[in-house]
């Protein structure tokens, strides 16, 4: 199981990313002609909430990596050994493949009003078909899926810490992105909210 391990979980955060993510934000870029990457750069809480969300990322994508590199670190990861069982394992695979599924399905859905960060400058769309629908933040949804996905399969203090940072920063971007959808769509999106959940 671990050898398998060691080659699906570096495969799924490349396929992860590079279609849920790289490859989104090239089709939107070249449909509305910018960049949907609008995360800030600069010292406020936005910026600091967006650099802790890239290097979180990172960090996870360079953990599967040295996982498939070097198995035998593993045991300096702290195991939780009560959930290292197949059982669990596979469980673990299920979700981060629904995950991946689901992002997928939420982003088409967003279609052009594909953003990463909050983007002032431009009007989009309020989203509010298919799985918006049934969560006002599938998207996240399916990155909190990922992140439990990945702990149950590598259950260990590391992957602990990935789980509840992603989640805490997940939460608070969430928020600040309400709070943006608020001023901008208004009543619309207030009466959104009152019938459509926040995750599911």
């Amino acid at each position: 199981m671990v050898d398998f391990l060691r080659i699906v979980l570096p495969t799924y955060f490349i396929i992860y990313f590079g279609v849920a993510f790289v490859l989104k934000s090239v089709i939107v870029a070249k449909r509305i002609g910018r960049n949907p990457l609008v995360l800030p750069n600069d010292d406020s809480a936005y910026g600091l909430i967006g650099f802790y969300f890239k290097l979180t990322l990172m960090a996870m994508f360079l953990y599967v990596v040295i996982y498939a590199l070097f198995p035998n670190w593993y045991e300096y990861y702290l195991p939780i050994t009560q959930l290292d069982i197949p059982t669990i394992k596979y469980v673990g695979l299920t979700l981060l493949l629904i995950s991946l599924v689901w992002a997928v399905i939420a982003q088409g859905n967003m279609k052009n009003s594909w953003r990463i960060g909050i983007d002032t400058n431009t009007k989009t769309e309020l989203v509010t078909n298919g799985l918006f629908s049934i969560s006002r933040n599938p998207i996240f949804f399916g990155m909190i899926l990922s992140l439990v996905g990945l702990f149950l399969t590598t259950p260990n203090a590391l992957t602990v810490v990935f789980l509840i940072l992603g989640y805490v920063l997940i939460q608070i971007q969430i928020r600040l992105e309400e709070e943006f959808l608020t001023k901008e769509h208004g009543q619309k999106y207030i009466d959104y909210k009152q019938k459509v959940r926040r995750l599911i």
